[in-house]
């Protein structure tokens, strides 16, 4: 088997906002610092998503300067930043589909930008330090704590399974449709489903479940349009009980620096 190497590192800090790329991540409990520390939600608390707001997928975050920026892909002048320590201080219930947690509203000017571009009253939030999302008691083999992700900490793919994906696609998608963390070099397609526990570097990771996919993957993060594909061409032969798997969903078990071209060594395979 060929050498496995860390060749992407990608956060979105702002979930189902468009994500950036690092060369270096800092890994802490909840997953890559800065990693779906913020979400919007609606005024019962439930979160929004690109799923049924396609137009998220046109907001680019950056952090920098101790500021996070949010700016139109299409029309930069629409824009807005504000200081990674903002909040109100107000504590706010949410909900990330079964689960609840817990926000604090960034400030009222950055919710009314956010509802004025969405056009519905929807509230920017922060998750707290100290919050403690608890990944599913099914997988999680140490209460692992995870961010305003879907479920997981983080999430790896493969280069070779998007490569595979497009040979049969007649027009080729880009990693971002999958919103991985990691992206490795190395090996057959969709190896990744077979490592059980591995390092990055010197952080060991286990690989707990497939990543099941949605619709989210069939909207073009460059554009904001939706169609049919990949999903259902993954469908033909990626489907295992009942549901679309891409991808590999990931616990940490150690907190540390991950680098692009770190070295991935898998200890015990599936």
């Amino acid at each position: 088997m060929n050498e496995l190497t860390l060749s992407a590192i990608y956060v979105y800090p702002i979930k189902s906002l468009g994500g950036f790329r690092l060369n270096e991540a800092h890994l802490e409990e909840k997953g890559l610092k800065y990693d779906r520390r913020w979400m919007l939600v609606n005024e019962t608390g439930m979160f929004i998503t690109q799923r049924k707001h396609f137009e998220l997928a046109l907001l680019q975050v950056s952090i920098a300067d101790g500021k996070l920026t949010v700016v139109h892909k299409l029309t930069p002048e629409v824009t807005i930043s504000f200081a990674l320590d903002e909040d109100t201080g107000e504590q706010i219930p949410v909900n990330i589909w079964d689960d609840a947690s817990t926000g604090l509203e960034v400030n009222q000017a950055v919710s009314e930008w956010f509802s004025a571009y969405l056009q519905f009253k929807v509230k920017l939030v922060k998750m707290p330090l100290a919050e403690k999302r608890y990944v599913d008691r099914d997988y999680a083999g140490n209460d692992e704590i995870v961010s305003f992700a879907d479920g997981y900490p983080c999430l790896m793919i493969g280069e070779s399974a998007l490569n595979g994906l497009n040979e049969k696609l007649q027009e080729p998608v880009l990693m971002d449709r999958f919103r991985p963390n990691f992206v490795f070099t190395g090996g057959e397609a969709h190896l990744e489903d077979r490592f059980k526990s591995f390092y990055i570097g010197d952080v060991l990771f286990s690989a707990v479940k497939p990543c099941a996919r949605c619709v989210l993957i069939t909207i073009n993060q460059q554009t904001g349009e939706k169609g049919q594909e990949p999903l259902r061409t993954l469908a033909g032969y990626r489907t295992i009980n009942k549901k679309i798997m891409f991808g590999q969903n990931l616990l940490p078990q150690a907190q540390g620096l991950i680098r692009t071209g770190d070295e991935i060594r898998v200890v015990d395979w599936k």
